[in-house]
């Protein structure tokens, strides 16, 4: 499935593995690179940086029939989500780490509290180039179809030219 030669892409967010926002993601990302998915079983907007210290953390394959690489849940933050799959599911650290695409803002104070920033910028400390990406729309049902082609040239960017360490972009 890993091809050494494909850049390895992470992808996961805050609003849980089956949200319209990562679904896209992850369809862009897969036309890039190997995309191992890890991200968490249920909604955990405005998390922000927390990660599971209390509780035990769980994690299953999701299965997706159609798909030709790994997505995985985890019971914790979008932080822990970073963190199982840099020390416990990756054999190597990944090339890239994109979280989102989030149903609205994350500007301004938002950052702060925001689970699809935090991810990103977990991954940016542990070394990992990442960008977080969101969509201004509260709607469950946004179209994130017109984000496609920006989102698919910044990575492709990113990926051709990379980033300075400690970076993290937020879109």
């Amino acid at each position: 499935m890993e091809n050494k030669n494909k850049p390895l892409i992470l992808v996961t967010n805050d609003d849980g593995i089956t949200a319209k926002g990562i679904r896209t993601l992850i369809s862009i990302a897969r036309e890039l690179g190997d995309v191992v998915v890890v991200a968490p079983d249920s909604p955990q907007s405005a998390m922000g940086h927390a990660i599971t210290i209390n509780d035990t953390l769980y994690v299953k394959e999701f299965l997706q029939h159609d798909y030709d690489h790994k997505e995985y849940t985890t019971s914790g933050t979008p932080v822990d989500c970073v963190k199982m799959a840099s020390h416990e599911i990756l054999d190597r650290k990944p090339d890239l780490c994109l979280s989102g695409i989030n149903h609205g803002s994350n500007s301004a104070i938002n950052v702060i509290y925001s689970g699809t920033m935090s991810a990103a910028m977990e991954a940016g400390i542990e070394g990992i180039p990442a960008i977080g990406f969101s969509l201004c729309d509260y709607d469950h049902d946004a179209d994130f179809s017109p984000s496609r082609e920006f989102v698919k040239q910044i990575i492709e960017q990113v990926l051709e030219k990379g980033m300075a360490k400690g970076v993290v972009f937020n879109v």
